[in-house]
């Protein structure tokens, strides 16, 4: 616990949130006073005051969520969760005054009153559970793409949002940055025209894909529980082919590709364009052995009109595939390894290494300014600062768990034998393939359910 919080006006036994809810009884005697503002005036009982210090948790340290923990300013690194003991020990030593824990449950346990957020960057099979975790004991949490592995999750993920009073924020950095909400002023702007055509490309997979399962039983290596990495999966035996990062590529763990980079950049189209739920998706891939995502797939997403907008077409391409050369590209010039494109009736508008147009005097065009700016572009802090009362959490998971049930329809289609699915979303439910449905959520492993959370 950070220094400005063991101060002598602290009873011995008093929990951190028990301390802070004592001083909001106070308060008012106290106005002048130089003390921390009680929680319930900033608009409920899990909210800090500016002048408080964010104690921040993290599960699932070892890869991304060092960097999101070395990304925040003004918190104090309570407590570090990995299952992997060796793979975090770059971790620990960053923080050698954070408590260390291999299970995520022991942790909350014993230091919850002491955590006001945590950041969870474990694989995706595991995000649901642990995030619902927190939630429940009043945390507020930073969880990483996607929300969760299935449709299912990020549907009780959304409810749960609605239900605790706690700042969520996923970890797709974009709907923090300035050029997302520059491309949303100019396609709502009509500097482009109606759009009615969006390609989205991405070099990913950079990690192994469509292999086998492997044959040979490898040797766990003692600082890993497998257990507790496997949580909601089927059991299956240790593999370095599964861990770490690694683990992208595999059903069992990961949403693949699509996963990975989709949660960032259906973000920028879902703003710009305010997709809601798509009506059909249709994945297309290469050779797919049902164990390891494929090597390369096309996802084609329609949504219906919304608003003055007409439908729109979404296509999704992965593993080196892009869309056709588009007319205003210079001689030699070929579209980038990453990207996106917004095809409108005036023109067209091109989101790669930078945000440009085609005929290039659209950019002429100074649309309305029609949202606020994230101060540093921060993802982190705009989460540390959301907890504190000053601004609103840029990706919510009332943005956020929309978006990926979205984005994992693509995976839904293509467990189904990339097969067209028509969706839904209110009943959430699959409607042409009755037998698709069984792909919406997963069956866990006894002991890791995850439970439904009351819509009410």
């Amino acid at each position: 616990m950070p220094a400005s919080l063991r101060s002598a006006r602290r009873k011995p036994g008093l929990s951190r949130r028990a301390f802070i809810g004592a001083l909001g009884k106070t308060s008012a005697a106290f106005a002048a006073a130089p003390l921390i503002v009680p929680r319930n005036v900033l608009g409920g009982p899990a909210f800090l005051a500016p002048s408080d210090t964010v104690n921040v948790a993290c599960v699932g340290v070892g890869g991304m969520g060092k960097v999101n923990l070395a990304n925040m300013n003004d918190v104090a690194i309570t407590g570090l969760c990995d299952v992997d003991l060796d793979f975090t020990a770059p971790a620990f030593e960053t923080w050698p005054e954070a408590a260390r824990y291999q299970d995520y449950r022991r942790m909350f346990d014993e230091m919850s009153d002491d955590i006001d957020g945590v950041v969870i960057a474990t694989p995706d099979h595991t995000h649901a559970l642990i995030t619902l975790t927190a939630m429940e004991r009043g945390i507020h949490v930073y969880t990483q793409k996607p929300l969760t592995w299935s449709v299912w999750e990020a549907r009780q993920l959304g409810l749960a949002a609605k239900r605790y009073d706690v700042v969520t924020q996923m970890g797709n950095q974009g709907r923090s940055s300035n050029e997302l909400y520059d491309i949303a002023e100019h396609v709502k702007g009509d500097t482009i025209g109606e759009v009615g055509e969006v390609h989205v490309w991405t070099n990913r997979p950079i990690w192994p894909q469509g292999m086998d399962l492997p044959s040979v039983l490898k040797r766990k290596p003692d600082s890993i529980d497998w257990d507790l990495y496997l949580g909601p999966a089927a059991d299956m035996a240790y593999d370095p082919a599964f861990h770490p990062f690694v683990w992208r590529g595999w059903v069992p763990f990961g949403t693949g590709a699509l996963g990975d980079i989709a949660a960032h950049s259906f973000a920028f189209v879902a703003t710009a364009l305010d997709l809601g739920a798509p009506t059909t998706v249709e994945t297309r891939s290469s050779a797919f052995n049902g164990h390891s995502y494929p090597v390369a797939s096309t996802t084609f997403f329609e949504f219906p009109a919304h608003g003055e907008r007409g439908p729109v077409r979404l296509t999704w391409y992965d593993g080196g595939l892009k869309p056709p050369r588009p007319e205003g590209l210079s001689d030699g010039e070929w579209l980038h390894s990453n990207g996106m494109m917004y095809v409108g009736s005036k023109g067209t508008l091109l989101h790669m290494g930078g945000v440009r147009f085609m005929p290039g005097d659209l950019a002429e065009n100074k649309p309305p300014r029609l949202y606020d700016r994230i101060a540093d572009e921060s993802h982190e802090n705009n989460w540390v600062r959301a907890i504190r009362g000053e601004e609103n959490a840029s990706s919510p998971f009332a943005f956020a768990a929309p978006l990926t049930e979205t984005v994992l329809l693509g995976v839904v289609s293509l467990l189904a034998g990339n097969k067209k699915i028509h969706w839904d979303a209110e009943n959430l439910r699959i409607t042409n393939l009755p037998e698709a449905n069984r792909h919406l959520r997963r069956a866990p492993r006894e002991g890791w359910e995850l439970p439904a959370v009351d819509a009410g």
